[in-house]
């Protein structure tokens, strides 16, 4: 029989753990989450985890098994992911896979694009360049080099910015004309579901998940992981900024308003990379599961659930 993977996408706070549990549910199967930041078992509150209760609920994998000490990159995952889909469909028709990290969706369904070899010294004099100039002048050259990676990717992240420019600087080409290869074969049929809503309706939520955050310890975690902010894990929205808040750049309520600002600007980039893909099929986030779990069954060739 013809095995399916379920991806459920969607911008940070729209619902995605909920719909991807009602949908593991039916079809008695298991979650992988793709969401980059919630691998790592340091980072809890502020990566939105899925609760305890949640996570009794369907065996999800993927979720705090990494340390932010150990590297783990989008390739890792997308080794770890197929081997584990591998396994699991020696079990389930269906695995069912969640998140908002795009990149690593992609890895997943349609494999890697391949980026040519760059010169080293590139990238040493762009990390020179980060430490001099800061981040806004490398962004300003991204924008004018390649303006669509700039719209897309987590332009305030450095290693995505320096990783775009390198290519950009190294190949004379833009980085963006690297993700247009073939997907790779896959041993299974892709369903793709996205949820979202309307801007306010987003920008609501994510500012209710915020406060929610800080009430549940965000504060007290961030704290906990001051020795650990120069890793790339904790260059994430939601602790980056009560980092500044611990070394005095902003008072607690500007940091809170800087972490829902800078949520949303994420929001934004999660939707404008998967309102590219055709595939997906999109429902509004209050619609019923039951209706998406029927559009679902529809897709599948001779459904028996």
């Amino acid at each position: 029989m013809t095995k399916y993977l379920i991806s459920v996408v969607g911008p940070t706070a729209i619902g995605k753990t909920a719909l991807g549990i009602s949908l593991a549910k039916h079809f008695y199967t298991e979650i992988i989450s793709a969401d980059s930041r919630q691998f790592f078992r340091e980072m809890r509150i502020g990566t939105a985890v899925p609760n305890d209760s949640e996570l009794k609920l369907v065996k999800h994998h993927f979720i705090q098994h990494r340390s932010i000490e150990e590297p783990y990159s989008v390739g890792d995952f997308e080794r770890d992911a197929l081997a584990l889909l591998e396994r699991l469909f020696l079990e389930h028709d269906i695995v069912v896979m969640v998140g908002g990290s795009g990149l690593y969706l992609k890895a997943v369904l349609h494999g890697l694009d391949n980026f040519p070899e760059i010169d080293p010294g590139i990238r040493e004099g762009l990390n020179e360049r980060l430490k001099t100039e800061g981040l806004e002048p490398l962004q300003l050259e991204l924008k004018s080099l390649d303006p669509d990676t700039y719209g897309s990717i987590a332009i305030d992240n450095p290693h995505r910015v320096i990783r775009a420019l390198e290519v950009c600087m190294g190949t004379g080409t833009p980085f963006s004309k690297f993700r247009t290869s073939e997907s790779k074969s896959r041993p299974f049929e892709s369903i793709h579901i996205g949820i979202s809503a309307d801007r306010e309706s987003i920008y609501d939520r994510i500012n209710k998940r915020v406060d929610q955050m800080m009430a549940d310890g965000l504060l007290e975690e961030a704290k906990s992981l001051i020795a650990y902010k120069h890793l790339n894990a904790l260059n994430t929205v939601g602790y980056k900024e009560l980092f500044r808040y611990f070394e005095s750049e902003f008072e607690l309520p500007e940091a809170i308003s800087e972490i829902k600002k800078n949520t949303r600007r994420f929001a934004k980039r999660q939707l404008t990379w998967f309102r590219k893909d055709e595939s997906i099929q999109w429902f509004d986030y209050d619609t019923p599961h039951p209706e998406i779990i029927d559009h679902v069954r529809s897709q599948i060739k001779k459904p028996t659930f």
